[in-house]
């Protein structure tokens, strides 16, 4: 089978040849192959950071899920009324850049209240406050953002990205998210304002309605669509999500099942809650990264057990004591086990606990595509996997 073949086939419930295997590594080691500052790609799309991850899926062989990583966007999707707003460099060194955003509006410049900073070796922090990096709230000098090369993020540039990956994998865009809520500023706003609770979750449904409307009348459409959020069940309780975040998400998976699209959920943290309510309550296809504690609170054999007949589960190595510190010898038994909690009968896709770190070694990713191509095949008659039984 290639790559996308085995994951639409385990996707939909049946058996493949062998268990996928699906590393999350969607920013950083695709940015550390180019041997690029990190700022070529998220800054100046040099290259665009998802074309470089298809660039490492390649190289590293493994079955691609693109889960929203090409970030389409449809005109009428944007804020009416938006000011026009461009960015400036208002610092650069030889390890950061850091841009903000202004428009003129009666002949006085007006600055955004926060800053995007890129590293030379990291992923960026977006929606900064300035003085948090040593910065005025208005800068005393800028000079005009250049060079960035265009992209195109709508229709055509999802044609041009699913033409790159091909039979590689799977290409999915966002549709819905769990996490209604992401950062301070966001609780403070919930708990603050309680009447505008239901109208939050309204308009949260409207949008994915919207958005859904334009997907389906794509010409080439996407393989699966994205309803999960990072850390879903780090900023907000089970209760906020089933009061603002639930009813799009559902709405959302109900839209997609009805017109043949598969689902996603990523929500790195706490899960095993989020696990049980997508599994009992929607038509959820696959949710990850099902990270063990600390980082998380799940057990793989256990929602295997309970859930593996309803939904796809992709995890979960541990991505800083297996899969950056460990030795290949490591990732090959900690991808025995995940395999042995959770590949009986198909439904699983072998992956990491969340995004892998810069400096995981490629001989730790090569050892856990080594170890679904060892252990991993399935006898197609009982879905078994026999050498690991």
């Amino acid at each position: 089978m290639t790559s996308r073949e085995r994951l639409l086939t385990v996707l939909s419930g049946g058996i493949p040849d062998r268990v996928p295997v699906a590393p999350d590594f969607s920013n950083m080691i695709p940015a550390r192959l180019t041997g690029k500052p990190f700022w070529d790609l998220y800054l100046y799309n040099d290259p665009p950071i998802w074309e470089a991850y298809i660039n490492a899926a390649k190289h590293f062989g493994i079955d691609a899920v693109m889960d929203g990583y090409f970030p389409l966007s449809f005109p009428n999707m944007r804020p009416v009324n938006e000011p026009p707003w461009e960015r400036f460099i208002v610092h650069s060194d030889d390890q950061f850049r850091v841009t903000q955003a202004s428009y003129v509006e009666n002949g006085k410049r007006i600055w955004a209240p926060t800053v995007d900073v890129y590293y030379v070796a990291d992923p960026p922090t977006w929606g900064v406050p300035p003085h948090k990096v040593q910065l005025p709230p208005v800068p005393t000098h800028w000079q005009p953002l250049e060079g960035v090369k265009p992209v195109d993020t709508g229709p055509e540039g999802l044609k041009r990205v699913k033409s790159l990956l091909g039979d590689h994998g799977l290409v999915g865009v966002w549709l819905a998210t769990t996490a209604a809520l992401g950062n301070e500023e966001d609780i403070y706003r919930y708990y603050d304002n309680p009447d505008r609770h239901e109208e939050l979750a309204a308009d949260r449904i409207a949008a994915v309605e919207k958005k859904f409307a334009n997907i389906l009348a794509l010409d080439v459409r996407p393989d699966f669509l994205c309803v999960g959020g990072s850390g879903t069940l780090v900023y907000q309780t089970v209760e906020i999500f089933r009061q603002i975040a639930l009813p799009a998400v559902k709405r959302a998976i109900e839209l997609a099942n009805a017109h043949g699209f598969m689902t996603h959920i990523h929500s790195c943290g706490p899960e095993t809650a989020l696990v049980k309510i997508m599994a009992e309550e929607t038509a959820l296809t696959v949710i990850d990264p099902l990270e063990i504690p600390p980082m998380g609170d799940c057990n793989l054999a256990e929602l295997k057990r309970l859930y593996g007949h309803r939904l796809t589960l992709k995890g979960n190595l541990h991505t800083v004591n297996v899969m950056l510190n460990g030795t290949p010898a490591d990732v090959t038994q900690a991808a025995i086990q995940a395999m042995r909690d959770a590949g009986e009968g198909g439904r699983f896709i072998l992956s990491t606990g969340d995004q892998c770190g810069r400096d995981t070694p490629d001989e730790n990713l090569r050892a856990l595509v080594k170890a679904v191509e060892e252990f991993g095949v399935y006898d197609q008659a009982t879905g078994k996997l026999p050498k690991i039984a």
